[in-house]
């Protein structure tokens, strides 16, 4: 063999190895995002199981052929307030700290479904239709009904309040969307393609009148400053005041500095 020849030779060895790489990166790739797809429900959502709340009432509430539980505190007010959670949050443990610090208010803790007692699975479409279906009967008795979202429950509390008449809205460590959190997580993936919910808050702050709380967490890890701030930027400024509680994390915001998170919760609402 001359040279010429080999190098002939060497070249197409080095073209059939390019194109088996190729192949196998982009089988592999192909692969992530088909897991990532099938996977993503579990990756949002983390369910709680029964929480065992001492003293504490809950109500069942039937919607779309499933059964939500929903933790309750009544007193005699014509206030109440609707309280949806973040994605791994048992919220029957926040019903003690809530009541403290709304003494005033009817408050109504909802469990997800799939979470803490509730039937079926979630989705964003379910949690919409969930949300619709606790206010109407929140409101159906008391005429001032507010709402609070924590984290992923931000997205649920933006849909209400765009869709119904919220007194006030308090947003907890919010995010413009779940899409575009999940596209500088997955930077490599098309999260849009991929992506079944997307709970674009952004696009609905429009639809919002009632007056606005934004609390953040000073080191947030899991939602970026930025995609919080564009969700604060769609409301008037007059319509949304922001505080951000220093030393917290994501996780650690309702006991960061004492009880400044429901002393904010307090005197908003």
């Amino acid at each position: 063999m001359n040279a010429r020849s080999l190098v002939r030779s060497l070249a197409r060895s080095v073209t059939r190895i390019a194109v088996a790489v190729l192949i196998i990166a982009g089988a592999l790739y192909i692969s992530a995002c088909a897991l990532l797809y099938l996977k993503q429900r579990s990756l949002l959502y983390a369910p709680t199981s029964v929480s065992n709340v001492s003293d504490a009432e809950s109500i069942s509430l039937e919607t779309d052929g499933e059964t939500l539980r929903i933790w309750i505190r009544p007193v005699d007010s014509p206030n109440a307030v609707i309280y949806f959670g973040g994605n791994a949050q048992d919220v029957g443990l926040s019903l003690g700290a809530l009541a403290k610090a709304l003494p005033n208010q009817n408050l109504y803790l909802v469990n997800y479904r799939g979470y803490g007692g509730s039937t079926g699975s979630p989705s964003e479409k379910a949690l919409f239709a969930d949300a619709l279906a606790v206010y109407d009967l929140v409101h159906a008795k008391y005429p001032n009904v507010s709402v609070i979202g924590r984290s992923l429950g931000t997205g649920v509390a933006v849909y209400l309040a765009s869709m119904r008449k919220v007194d006030k809205l308090v947003l907890g460590t919010p995010y413009d969307s779940i899409e575009n959190v999940a596209k500088i997580r997955f930077r490599f993936f098309p999260i849009s393609l991929l992506l079944q919910d997307k709970f674009d808050s952004v696009s609905r702050a429009r639809n919002i009148t009632a007056k606005t709380l934004v609390i953040l967490a000073e080191n947030d890890s899991l939602i970026p400053r930025a995609n919080s701030e564009a969700l604060i930027a769609q409301f008037p400024p007059d319509q949304i005041v922001t505080k951000t509680i220093k030393g917290s994390t994501h996780g650690s915001i309702e006991i960061s500095n004492g009880r400044e998170y429901y002393d904010l919760l307090a005197g908003f609402l």
